[in-house]
């Protein structure tokens, strides 16, 4: 399946399929000239051997490469790593005409495509996604960064891939919470979004749970699909159209924080997307059908649904207020209205939040 991303003049695919990690070396062929391919991964994505079947695809090609490293978690994502990462593409030669391929989840394609973006000015780079959340969400659209100490994904650029290839065989071996994780970001679409994805979700609980690889490969792609058309109408989130992605995350960033990032992103939004459907309760958005139907999907596919109870509210909302969302020290949530259908609500008091 094939989800193309149109960006006025620029466009690029979204390629979801099976083995598709033998296939880098004939998708990037096409970017020549290529002086040389950097392939970056994590450490928990190497043991698996992902990232040196890309690198060996693409050396079949023709193409120099090297495979890079960096630890697995959200501790790498630091402008540290980042510039480790630039000193060492200086004293390996790297140069404009070079690839960075970035092979792992959400946190490597973040930082991967932030030294793309600030690497001599801005160099080529591709993304293989190997977890749930990094093939919905995180590959598509060119949000790349990292973070500060209090807040996440605050320091960024926009800055495109040539192409995303998913391969959706590698979820076989993506640790539980992981899987899970993902699945927050799936649902989400479809709560804030789509419907019939939401639906489409709920007839195949089961199959979704045992990652039944035909089902996931649809609702993979129909997540790019959507997610492809909102950031063509706002690529660089200037027209505020983009912001509805961010169902739960005003919520699910905060819960991140507080826990210093022990708590993974698509599950802090899965918690983030029952609060902000709560909220929207409160305020007579939705009815209590809405909040229940969407909790028992959610507790169907083992997602969380309470944040931990140790969490101060005051606490959450300071570090709400510190959210890229937030105007003039105003918070604003992107809360349901219906199941498939979401807006922008501004001028929140801190006390009706939780």
């Amino acid at each position: 399946m094939i989800v193309p991303v149109s960006l006025g003049s620029r466009s690029y695919d979204i390629v979801v399929g099976s083995n598709h990690l033998y296939d880098a070396g004939r998708h990037l062929a096409a970017f020549q000239p290529v002086s040389s391919a950097v392939v970056l991964t994590d450490t928990n994505v190497q043991q698996y051997g992902y990232a040196d079947q890309v690198a060996a695809s693409i050396a079949d090609a023709g193409i120099p490469t090297q495979v890079l490293s960096v630890a697995a978690g959200e501790q790498s994502k630091t402008i540290e790593t980042a510039n480790s990462l630039w000193e060492t593409f200086l004293e390996d030669g790297i140069d404009r005409k070079s690839l960075l391929v970035v092979v792992g989840g959400g946190v490597v394609g973040d930082l991967g495509g932030f030294v793309a973006a600030t690497y001599a000015r801005g160099i080529r780079f591709f993304q293989v996604p190997t977890s749930l959340l990094a093939q919905v969400d995180s590959s598509v659209g060119g949000k790349v960064g990292i973070d500060l100490t209090a807040a996440k994904n605050m320091v960024g650029a926009f800055h495109q891939p040539l192409g995303v290839l998913i391969d959706t065989e590698v979820l076989q071996t993506l640790p539980e919470e992981e899987y899970l994780s993902g699945l927050g970001e799936v649902v989400k679409y479809g709560v804030s979004l789509d419907a019939s994805l939401f639906r489409d979700i709920e007839e195949n609980v089961e199959a979704i749970k045992r990652r039944d690889n035909t089902v996931l490969q649809k609702i993979v792609a129909e997540c790019c699909r959507i997610k492809a058309e909102i950031v063509a109408e706002d690529e660089y989130e200037t027209t505020g159209r983009r912001i509805v992605l961010n169902y739960g995350h005003t919520f699910g960033h905060a819960f991140e924080v507080a826990s210093g990032y022990k708590i993974l992103h698509g599950l802090a939004v899965s918690i983030g997307s029952i609060y902000a459907a709560r909220l929207a309760l409160r305020l007579g958005l939705v009815d209590e059908a809405f909040l229940y139907r969407q909790i028992d999907l959610y507790r169907a596919l083992n997602l969380p649904v309470e944040y931990p109870s140790e969490f101060d509210p005051l606490r959450m909302t300071e570090l709400m207020r510190r959210d890229k969302k937030t105007e003039h020290g105003k918070l604003r949530f992107v809360l349901p209205t219906g199941l498939g259908q979401c807006r922008v609500i501004e001028g929140i008091e801190a006390a009706e939040v939780f």
